[in-house]
């Protein structure tokens, strides 16, 4: 079997490369590339055995703390191929750091910088081929990190597999670029105070299955998430933040420890201030979203997140009423900004902000 290297990762080729999906077929997360990028940490040993290897199940004690304690962690991110044929990473630097921070929360041990870096690199240039070229369409990349030891008692584990995986995608919601319709969910909560809503571990994601589950049989895209307490504040919308457009101010709730701290969120953020539009990150009530809706204040919604990109929001419906938002078309500012991100992204204007990582040739 062939070897090579990439910086220091061993890499071992598959013998049995995939069938490759037609690129305006791939829809989202279906689809996975011919490697994966894996670590092992233990406390005698650290981190170590870091290697790219074919894609395959992993081999896991049936007592491992993420089966059992939920020790589990997660990042997604895109590798963008670009009119000029270079590959193009998008502030990764972002998404180590939210797992090292999450991993603080989770007692868990994080991969250092280089090593995340180094992982994701060396199997975005072993899967070179699998970067797509058609317009909105990515290998978006999955770095998790799982507690691996086996055993039957509440502590942090003491082993730790990290593993970063790629799959070709293209637009989140089958629906490009089109608005999405959300229902406000009154009932059940994503997150609480205190609790791990700022945190990317795959239980929050667990938790909000129901809602979106009966918000998709109801005819809705997702769900805008509103504070547990006292159902009054908004927080996230699905797997997104949230940003309003009221008489020419753009709010987004603030990060209050249960609300993920996105890289698009920020990204959006510095982008619209470095446009001079006014940006406010509170504590926004829903009455107050509503009653602008109402007035028609309410000029645009839409969510952020690594898959989505931005995800205009057309209406927002409760058991009460529909609140349509533009005639439930995407509106001037949500374009103006998926087109300026999806510029950045393909390479095709000035990385102003310094976000763009290119991935270098194999053989530099």
């Amino acid at each position: 079997m062939s070897n090579t290297h990439f910086a220091r990762i061993p890499v071992e080729l598959t013998r049995a490369p995939k069938a490759r999906p037609p690129e305006d077929g791939y829809g989202f997360g279906r689809y996975f590339s011919d490697h994966m990028a894996v670590s092992e940490w233990s406390k005698g040993e650290g981190w170590h055995a870091t290697r790219v290897v074919p894609y395959q199940p992993l081999s896991l004690d049936p007592g491992a703390a993420v089966l059992h304690y939920g020790q589990a962690l997660f990042e997604g991110m895109k590798a963008f191929r670009g009119a000029d044929g270079k590959t193009r990473l998008f502030r990764p630097d972002m998404n180590w750091k939210r797992m090292t921070d999450g991993a603080v929360r989770l007692c868990m041990q994080a991969p250092p910088q280089e090593l995340f870096m180094e992982a994701l690199l060396a199997l975005v240039r072993t899967d070179a081929s699998w970067v797509p070229s058609r317009e909105n369409t990515s290998l978006y990349l999955r770095p998790t990190l799982i507690g691996t030891e086996g055993f039957l008692g509440v502590r942090p584990s003491e082993a730790y597999t990290f593993f970063v995986i790629g799959s070709p995608v293209g637009a989140y919601f089958g629906e490009g670029h089109e608005s999405v319709k959300i229902w406000i969910e009154r009932e059940l909560s994503r997150a609480a105070p205190g609790g791990i809503g700022a945190v990317k571990a795959g239980g929050n994601y667990a938790s909000s299955l129901l809602a979106a589950q009966r918000a998709r049989a109801k005819g809705y895209s997702q769900v805008l998430w509103l504070d547990a307490a006292s159902k009054e504040l908004v927080e996230e919308v699905g797997t997104m933040n949230i940003f309003f457009k009221i008489k020419g101010k753009v709010l987004t709730p603030a990060l209050n420890g249960s609300i993920l701290p996105g890289v698009m969120r920020d990204s959006c953020i510095a982008w619209l201030k470095s446009r001079d539009y006014r940006v406010e990150e509170r504590t926004v009530e829903l009455a107050e979203v509503l009653t602008a809706a109402r007035a028609g204040d309410l000029e645009e919604a839409w969510g952020t997140g690594t898959a989505a990109s931005i995800a205009p929001v057309g209406c927002l419906a409760t058991d009460d009423g529909t609140y349509a938002i533009n005639e439930g078309r995407p509106g001037p500012l949500a374009g103006e900004l998926y087109k300026g991100f999806n510029d950045l992204f393909y390479g095709r204007t000035r990385d102003e902000m310094g976000w763009m990582k290119v991935v270098p040739p194999a053989d530099a």
